[in-house]
Parts: C-alpha cells; sequence; structure tokens
C-alpha cells in the first residue's frame, strides 16, 4: 500500500521494536498527529475471547471524564411523560412511532439513540438498521430506559460504547489531538478500566493480549499490556 508522505514521517517518529507506556504513547500520538483536521486518538485492544461464544462477549459503556470531543445529536423514542422530560433534559430529536417510520425510511440523521422500555415493540423492527451501525438501544448499555434524563446527560457528557468484535478486538476513540494530555490519559484510564472490569468469568488466560493507539490518519503505536495496566491502576 502506498502511504503518504506525511505517514510516513510519522512511522519513522515510532520505535517499531518497542512497546511503549500509555503515557508517553499519547505524547508520542500528539507529535504524529499532524492532519490538516482534528484527529482522534483511537484506542484498539485485542482480547483474549472467542466473541463466538455467548458467555465470552465483551460490551459495555463508560463515561469518559472529558468527553470525547464530539458531541452527539441524540434521538429518543419514548412516548407519554417520557417525550417531556426528553426534551428537557436536551434531547435533539424526541418523538415516538412517526421516527420509527421516519427510521424505516431511510432517514439516519442523529448519533445515538434511547428508547423507553414499552416502545421496544416498535423499536425491535429497527434492528436490521440500526444494529449494524451501533445504534440499536439496549438495556446493557443503558438505552433502553425509562431514566431518559439520566441517559441523556450521560450520552451528551462523552459516554461511549465499547464492544469486542468477530475478531476479538474493541475499537474506541477518546478524544481530540488538541486535548492535553493528562485529559487523554484520564480518558483512555476509564476506557482501559471498564474494559479490565468486564472481563467475563468463563474466559481463562490472558484477558488483554495486545493495546495500540493511533491517530485517524497515521501509524499505531504498541503499548506494553503490562506497564499500561500498572499505570492505570
Amino acid at each position: 500500500m502506498k502511504r503518504s508522505k506525511r505517514y510516513r514521517e510519522a512511522l519513522t517518529k515510532i520505535d517499531q521494536d518497542k512497546q511503549y507506556g500509555l503515557k508517553d504513547a499519547i505524547a508520542l500520538f500528539k507529535e504524529i498527529a499532524t492532519a490538516k483536521f482534528s484527529e482522534s486518538l483511537e484506542v484498539h485492544i485485542r482480547l483474549g475471547v472467542d466473541p463466538r461464544h455467548a458467555d465470552q462477549q465483551v460490551r459495555s459503556t463508560v463515561v469518559l471524564p472529558h468527553g470525547t470531543g464530539v458531541t452527539k445529536k441524540v434521538l429518543v423514542l419514548a412516548m407519554g411523560e417520557k417525550v417531556k422530560e426528553a426534551e428537557e433534559a436536551g434531547a435533539d430529536i424526541v418523538g415516538g412511532e412517526d421516527l420509527v417510520q421516519k427510521i424505516t425510511g431511510g432517514w439516519m440523521d442523529f448519533d445515538a439513540v434511547i428508547a423507553t422500555p414499552d416502545m421496544m415493540k416498535s423499536v425491535g423492527r429497527l434492528g436490521k438498521i440500526l444494529g449494524p451501525r451501533g445504534l440499536m438501544p439496549s438495556a446493557k448499555t443503558g438505552t433502553v430506559t425509562f431514566e431518559v434524563a439520566n441517559a441523556i446527560q450521560e450520552v451528551k457528557a462523552g459516554r461511549v460504547e465499547f464492544r469486542v468484535d468477530k475478531a476479538g478486538i474493541i475499537h474506541n476513540f477518546i478524544g481530540k489531538k488538541e486535548f492535553e494530555l493528562s485529559k487523554l490519559f484520564e480518558n483512555a484510564k476509564a476506557l482501559l478500566q471498564a474494559i479490565l472490569k468486564a472481563r467475563p468469568a468463563s474466559v481463562k488466560g490472558t484477558y488483554v493480549k495486545g493495546i495500540s493507539i493511533a491517530p485517524t490518519m497515521g501509524p499505531g503505536i504498541a503499548l506494553d499490556v503490562v506497564a499500561t495496566t500498572k499505570e492505570i491502576a
């Protein structure tokens, strides 16, 4: 694959034979994130799980202390008094069956979806549309709830979902290059601690097999798993 000059220059700053500590890796990220737009800090964690087994799925949410740097447009599917509660809590779009029909027709102008349990009979029809995009409401991630105000506030404050993919890897972005190093570290710490806490009881042996971080348009930086685990303890 042909790489850009900027990418190749960034690659020369990374010691390919070294595994970095978390703070050192984030400092290096800030040095190599030189694209003309605001690059995100991506975190990739390879886990020793077999996602084919239901008891080895790793999926949950975490509120990043400093947010992601991205303001999400929140859609709430609700009825009755919960509609007003959602509007007062700052939801960007609120509705019921009308919005379900609109989404079925192809409308997707939102970044997060929260639904009340009494709407799930209708929302269930959206699984094939919202699921592949990671937007399907779920009780496991706190997006199916009658506590809509709290859910909206958490999403707006920087709550992110993490979920292992078919290859056993979790991919998330946790902030922008203009964030202070300390804030990026605290966001990374929150995510990694949440993933460690979500370890399935059925997993034997090494749980976290590898961690790397990277800017949106740059090369990856390998982390020392043992050193990083100690840093975030």
